[in-house]
């Protein structure tokens, strides 16, 4: 989709171009002297990179990562391989996650990206305020061994350093880890009473002498009323919710 969207955007730059020779001429690149590209150009490019590159960075300091690994070992543990396909797991994931880290994001926003816009802050000082909502989100959920492990691999941090003032290349790993660590966690949970129900009917259908039918296929219809019963979808998004508060 963001390819698609590039393109579009290209191909409307293009248009615009081609129909208007003067605005092509305001647009065109520059050659410095010695051959290379305008600074311009180059912080343009810089800027195309980055906005490839954030959305996907951005959402591994968030809980994002425990809420869809849940939700896919959930899907697993029923035994449906499409349904709910990718798309609308990783939505529902999404949506979760802004429910969870609104209060995060604007403290964010008002502590940082905000003086930013106004140019009371340089885009360091802004940078680091908009980290240090996230850092106290992230220093509460990191699992202490998981962190000290990781810390002891550095030779520079002999040391014992602080959770919250730990450096990100150091933090945000550690967050990851012991998120999905906590994810496989509450999956094993979730994927137990799937499980039974599996091995019930694979008895059932032994002691029937129906050895030759799938239990897989017998056990869907029981995970899905069982689910269906449990009110499972609110019961698991609840649970996922309320464990960061």
């Amino acid at each position: 989709m963001f390819k698609a969207l590039c393109l579009f955007g290209f191909s409307a730059l293009g248009l615009l171009i081609a129909t208007n020779p003067a605005l092509a001429q305001d647009v065109s690149i520059t050659i410095d002297d010695d051959g290379s590209l305008a600074t311009r150009s180059i912080q343009l490019f810089v800027l195309i990179t980055l906005l490839s590159i954030v959305p996907g960075l951005a959402i591994m300091i968030t809980c994002f990562p425990f809420m869809v690994t849940v939700l896919s070992i959930l899907r697993q543990g029923i035994g449906l391989q499409q349904s709910p396909p990718n798309m609308l797991i990783v939505s529902l994931a999404l949506f979760l996650t802004y429910f969870v880290m609104e209060p995060v994001f604007m403290e964010a926003w008002t502590s940082g990206i905000d003086p930013l816009l106004e140019d009371r802050l340089t885009l360091e000082e802004a940078f680091v305020q908009v980290m240090e909502p996230f850092r106290t989100f992230m220093a509460g959920r990191v699992a202490p061994d998981t962190f000290e492990d990781l810390a002891a691999l550095r030779p520079a941090m002999q040391n014992e350093v602080p959770i919250n003032d730990a450096p990100l290349s150091l933090l945000v790993p550690s967050f990851l880890l012991s998120e999905i660590e906590r994810a496989f966690q509450i999956g094993f949970l979730v994927f137990l009473p799937f499980l039974i129900i599996d091995l019930i009917v694979a008895a059932i259908l032994m002691s029937m002498g129906m050895m030759m039918v799938p239990p897989a296929i017998v056990s869907l219809p029981f995970k899905l009323a069982f689910f269906v019963v449990a009110d499972g979808w609110s019961l698991i998004a609840s649970s996922l919710v309320r464990s960061y508060f």
